[in-house]
């Protein structure tokens, strides 16, 4: 996977545990989506399937984003880096690729 950084971020630990209980849950539901396969489902069950996993990526990317915002590119426009808002409209732009 290709990083632009090489940043790091300290999150606290509610923080840290919510995201991380997210994504142990999309795990969960891409391994189910491999078990329907294996299992013969029938395809449009699968897409159904497929389209939850979507949108849980989707809700994971939200809120990493927003705290994203909120601290690391508020805390860098507050200590005067412009370059992190670059850095967020070049993110945007490839997360609407």
């Amino acid at each position: 996977m290709e990083n632009c950084c090489h940043k790091t971020k300290v999150r606290d630990a509610s923080e840290l545990q919510a995201l991380t209980n997210r994504l142990s849950r999309i795990e969960g539901q891409v391994r189910g989506l491999k078990e329907m396969l294996q299992r013969d489902a029938y395809c449009p069950d699968i897409l159904v399937q497929v389209s939850a996993v979507s949108a849980a990526l989707n809700s994971f990317s939200k809120e990493l984003l927003s705290s994203h915002i909120r601290t690391c590119v508020a805390d860098g426009i507050r200590g005067g880096d412009d370059a992190v808002i670059d850095e967020l409209v070049c993110v945007l732009q490839k997360m609407m690729k």
